[in-house]
């Protein structure tokens, strides 16, 4: 079983129970208690769960036991507001978005229900019975592929936000939170401009944000005057798709480089970055000096052996403005449509 699926496991048991403890869940799932230990603390550390001695509680539980004040509350006529949150993944990305949501729903007295699709489809729209049957107010939803939700997102009967993702047509009313990340690729080429003429770009062909990074950047080197280099936008497949081609995308954009056609690079997103200014140290490839690179996703691009420049998506204001968002829409059911897109902002370090 994977982490995730055991923090699934855990977070459902302390709905269902309030309560539970390390052995009895260890025996459930079939792993060791330090196992179950560590998935606690992780969930601890996005606030998903309160630890105690010998196991673990609900947040709220936690505060209702030890008599803290409690925050002012939304709430419906049968009791606290529930909203769903449904995301691809808790482990890359999206935990700070969680975290945001978690404290925002905290402060409004609302109970959040989490869900992890694993970029499954059909896991994700399960993930959305399941909710529903156990009762919400609202769902938050981060789709593995906005067009395909589009059929049974259109059928819910409570209000449903979009979190990350920008609906499949571009004149549906669907309300939702982004990045924005054509912003963010401008910001990353001007400041690349600033010393570089020759700006590549290297992004996920399965991301749900290639299309604005691509979008960003060239806009970014029109608005500094430069051409887009030939063949200078490489598409990397994700990790577990086809490895001889990440191979040959690596090396390509390795081989420009070395070449001189490229002397700048926007990488999406850290990981790719990461082994990317690996190979490129290994062939004598001077960071930053031949070559200055910004990573796109600001998760571990500090942790580099050269710490990466990166741009930083609002993860945190993402996942809190979601809530607010949802929460206003149950509060007035009347008001205009919101599209809330938030600006990320540019770390400068070593590779720049």
């Amino acid at each position: 079983m994977h982490a995730e699926e055991r923090h699934q496991a855990i977070l459902r048991r302390l709905r269902e129970r309030g309560t539970l403890r390390v052995s009895d869940i260890a025996d459930e799932l079939r792993v060791s208690p330090v196992t179950v230990r560590r998935d606690i603390e992780t969930l601890a550390d996005r606030g998903l769960v309160a630890r105690v001695h010998g196991g673990a509680v609900l947040p709220e539980t936690r505060a209702e036991t030890t008599g803290a004040e409690a925050p002012v509350r939304v709430t419906a006529s049968r009791g606290p507001l529930a909203f769903g949150l449904i995301v691809p993944a808790a482990d890359y990305y999206y935990p700070e978005v969680i975290k945001g949501a978690q404290e925002a729903a905290g402060e409004r007295g609302v109970r959040l229900v989490l869900g992890i699709s694993q970029y499954n489809p059909d896991e994700e729209r399960a993930q959305a019975r399941r909710m529903l049957s156990d009762g919400l107010d609202g769902l938050l939803v981060a789709t593995c592929d906005p067009a395909a939700a589009a059929p049974w997102l259109d059928e819910l009967t409570i209000p449903h936000v979009l979190v990350e993702r920008r609906p499949g047509d571009d004149l549906s009313d669907t309300e939702r939170v982004v990045t924005d990340h054509v912003h963010g690729a401008r910001l990353a080429v001007h400041h690349l401009a600033r010393t570089r003429r020759r700006i590549g770009l290297l992004v996920r062909d399965d991301s749900p944000h290639g299309g604005p990074l691509v979008e960003g950047y060239r806009r970014g080197l029109a608005a500094a005057g430069l051409d887009a280099p030939a063949d200078g936008l490489f598409r990397m497949p994700p990790p577990a798709g086809d490895a001889a081609r990440r191979e040959e995308v690596l090396d390509a954009f390795a081989d420009a480089a070395a070449g001189g056609l490229l002397d700048g690079g926007l990488i999406h997103n850290d990981h790719d970055a990461i082994v990317l200014l690996q190979r490129l140290r290994a062939r004598g490839i001077d960071v930053p000096g031949d070559l200055a690179l910004v990573a796109y996703d600001d998760e571990v691009a500090s942790l580099a052996d050269i710490p990466l420049t990166a741009v930083a998506p609002p993860k945190l204001a993402v996942g809190a403005s979601a809530v607010a968002l949802l929460a206003e829409r149950l509060a007035d059911p009347s008001r205009p449509r919101h599209l809330v897109s938030i600006l990320p902002e540019l770390h400068v370090r070593s590779s720049s």
